[in-house]
């Protein structure tokens, strides 16, 4: 299947390289098969990325933490609603769902016409056209309440804070006791792409946005309540190398790794 996709939608196709590299692994943190069929189907040159083992480690890290993650939400809520936000090629419907969930996916819709090529739509899984960012995947998007977790993965550090700011609140007025998992750039890479292994390669990707301490996004008043995070070079240390090691000093690793936050809606800005 020839694709083209350019600037940040093409780094959607990222984590799928990465999570089918990682199947190939005795140790694998994550099995994707899914992930590799895709990777096959694709008429893309994914050997641009060899050798950029830190971010294919990141990824796995960080889909294994949002795996375990939305599990534990649907033990609590097994017929609840996922929002993956910025869903690019995810397959995690795939490997969490329960019979009953109803899965939601919005991306851009060059990245959507993809992903309808490789998994057809059905009754609880749907696909939305529409930047983030924008009124109109709100307006189609038939759910909100409490049983709902909206995943943003790879999403936000190619945000402005405002719109960032700006989706949240929107989020939190929608769906008030509902949860989110975020994954958040480490703040030192901010305009830092260059630094990045496999962001470096994608011409037009850029990270615009992060914050150094999760807690500054409850202070903003737009209606989030932080309750977790977890760090990426926390996990796997053995495999992290010499990263591993500077980041075990606190300051570092929360300047230079990426972490999941996890958060409840608590309502719209007072």
């Amino acid at each position: 299947m020839k694709i083209h996709l350019t600037g940040v939608p093409e780094t959607a196709l990222i984590p799928l390289w990465a999570r089918a590299a990682e199947m190939r692994r005795p140790d694998a943190l994550v099995r994707d098969p899914r992930a590799a069929e895709w990777l096959a189907a694709l008429d893309y040159d994914f050997s641009r990325f060899s050798g950029t083992w830190m971010s294919q480690l990141g990824v796995a890290v960080r889909t294994r933490l949002l795996d375990q993650a939305v599990l534990v939400f649907l033990q609590a809520h097994p017929e609840a609603t996922v929002l993956n936000l910025g869903a690019g090629l995810d397959t995690r419907f795939f490997r969490v769902d329960n019979g009953c969930l109803r899965w939601i996916e919005v991306d851009l819709p060059e990245v959507v016409a993809v992903k309808r090529r490789l998994a057809p739509e059905t009754e609880r899984f749907r696909l939305l056209e529409g930047s983030v960012t924008g009124p109109e995947w709100l307006a189609r998007l038939p759910v909100s309440g409490a049983e709902t977790l909206v995943l943003a993965e790879g999403l936000l550090m190619y945000l402005r804070e405002s719109q960032v700011r700006g989706l949240l609140g929107i989020l939190a007025e929608r769906f008030p006791g509902g949860e989110c998992l975020l994954e958040l750039l480490g703040p030192a890479l901010v305009g830092r792409s260059r630094w990045n292994d496999t962001v470096s390669r994608v011409a037009g990707a850029e990270f615009t946005w992060s914050v150094a301490d999760s807690r500054e996004m409850a202070r903003w008043g737009v209606g989030l309540e932080i309750l977790q995070e977890w760090y990426f070079t926390d996990y796997a240390r053995e495999r992290w190398g010499w990263f591993g090691w500077i980041t075990r000093v606190e300051g570092l690793k929360r300047r230079l790794s990426n972490r999941i936050v996890r958060g409840r809606f608590v309502g719209g800005a007072p």
